[in-house]
C-alpha cells in the first residue's frame, strides 16, 4: 500500500464506532457543546459556483496563455487539493483556500482548467535523469491546449452548535467551508490543473499539483462490492454509511468539521442507516501503522466517505472534505436504493 497521505498529511481516526453508532463530538471527546464565538465555519455559508463567463476562456490557448489571462499575476494564496483518486470521466475536485499564515479564505471565486502532461519520450534522457524528465514534461504540459474553466461551488462544514466538537471550536486552523467542482478527465495519464482566483477585484492564477489519473485503481468505486471488513450486523440488511477521518493525528484542516458533519447527519437521519466511523491507525498509534480495514479499502488518503446499499454494493465513494448537504445526499441516495 502507497504511503498514506491525506489531504496534506495522513490521518486517523479516535474512535471506532459500532455499525449503528457515530456520536456527535467525536472529533473532540466529550467536549461537544458550543461556545459563543464567532468561527470561520459559522460565517462562511454555502455559494453557487460562479458562472464560466466570469473566468478567462480557454478556447484556442494553452494552459500557459490561460494562465497569463490572468492580469493580477500569480495567486499568493494557498490551495491545497483534497484529492489524489481520479478516474477517465467526471471526477469531484475538492479543495481549500488559504491565506499563508493559515486564515481560511471563505469568499474568493475560483475556477479550474487543466491540460495533458506529455509523456516522456520512450528511452528519452537528461543530465538529471528521469525526475528530469518528469519537469520536462510538466513544464511541456503549459503549452498544451487547456481545458475549462471549471468553476468552483463553495460547501460550508458548518454544523449545529449541538454536534461541533472542541477540536472544531477550538482549533485556529480549521476549514471553514470547502470548494469543489467537478473535472472532466479524458483519460488515464497525468494531467496539469491549474487555479483562476478572483479575489478582492484583482484576477490571478496559480499551478497546482499534477493530477494521476487511473492510478488507484483498487479504491472501491460506486457499482462494486466493498472489501470483507468488519460492519458489524448492517451489511446486506441496512444501508451503511461509513467514514475514515479523524482529528487526532490529521494535518489535514477538515478532518475534524467532517466527523462534525457525520454527527449530525447521522442525528438527523435517525434509523435509516448504520453509521460507522472506522479508525485509521492500529492502536490509535500512527507508529505502529495503518489497521487492515484501511488497507483492504487500499486508500492513499483521508478523510473518505463511503455508502452501501442494503444488496451490499457501494453507492457513493467521497474523497476529501464535504458538509452536510453532500452528505445528506448521498445518505438520501443509498437509503432509496
Amino acid at each position: 500500500m502507497a504511503p498514506m497521505r491525506a489531504t496534506r498529511a495522513a490521518c486517523a481516526l479516535p474512535c471506532l464506532l459500532a455499525a449503528a453508532a457515530l456520536l456527535p463530538g467525536c472529533g473532540g471527546g466529550s467536549g461537544s457543546t458550543a461556545s459563543t464565538s464567532s468561527t470561520a465555519a459559522e460565517s462562511a455559508p454555502s455559494r453557487p459556483a460562479p458562472p464560466p463567463g466570469e473566468f478567462p476562456s480557454a478556447k484556442g490557448r494553452t494552459l500557459r496563455q490561460v494562465l497569463k489571462a490572468a492580469k493580477g499575476g500569480p495567486a499568493e494564496v494557498v490551495i491545497a487539493p483534497e484529492a489524489m483518486v481520479f478516474y477517465p470521466g467526471e471526477n469531484r475536485y475538492p479543495f481549500e483556500v488559504y491565506e499563508r499564515d493559515g486564515a481560511s479564505v471563505t469568499d474568493a471565486e475560483v475556477a479550474l482548467y487543466y491540460s495533458r502532461v506529455p509523456s516522456p519520450h520512450r528511452g528519452a534522457k537528461s543530465k538529471t535523469g528521469s525526475k528530469g524528465q518528469l519537469a520536462k514534461a510538466e513544464e511541456e504540459a503549459l503549452d498544451q491546449p487547456a481545458v475549462g474553466p471549471f468553476p468552483a461551488a463553495v460547501e460550508t462544514l458548518a454544523t449545529k452548535p449541538a454536534f461541533r466538537a472542541a477540536t472544531t471550536e477550538e482549533g485556529a486552523e480549521v476549514a471553514g467551508v470547502v470548494y469543489s467542482t467537478q473535472l472532466d478527465f479524458p483519460s488515464d495519464g497525468d494531467w496539469r490543473p491549474a487555479a483562476v482566483i478572483r479575489e478582492g477585484g484583482e484576477v490571478r492564477a496559480k499551478l497546482l499539483p499534477i493530477a494521476e489519473v487511473g492510478i488507484f485503481h483498487r479504491v472501491p468505486r460506486p457499482g462494486q462490492v466493498p472489501p470483507p471488513i468488519d460492519y458489524g450486523a448492517a451489511l446486506g440488511k441496512k444501508p451503511i454509511v461509513l467514514l475514515f477521518a479523524t482529528p487526532q493525528f490529521c494535518q489535514s484542516r477538515s478532518c475534524g468539521p467532517v466527523v462534525d458533519v457525520a454527527a449530525q447527519v447521522k442525528h438527523e437521519s435517525g434509523d435509516k442507516a448504520a453509521f460507522i466511523h472506522m479508525q485509521i491507525y492500529n492502536d490509535d498509534d500512527p507508529a505502529k501503522g495503518v489497521r487492515p480495514q484501511v488497507r483492504a479499502f487500499h486508500l492513499p488518503s483521508v478523510p473518505w466517505l463511503f455508502t452501501i446499499n442494503r444488496h451490499g454494493v457501494v453507492s457513493a465513494a467521497v474523497e476529501g472534505a464535504l458538509g452536510t448537504e453532500l452528505m445528506n445526499e448521498v445518505v438520501d441516495k443509498v437509503v432509496a436504493e
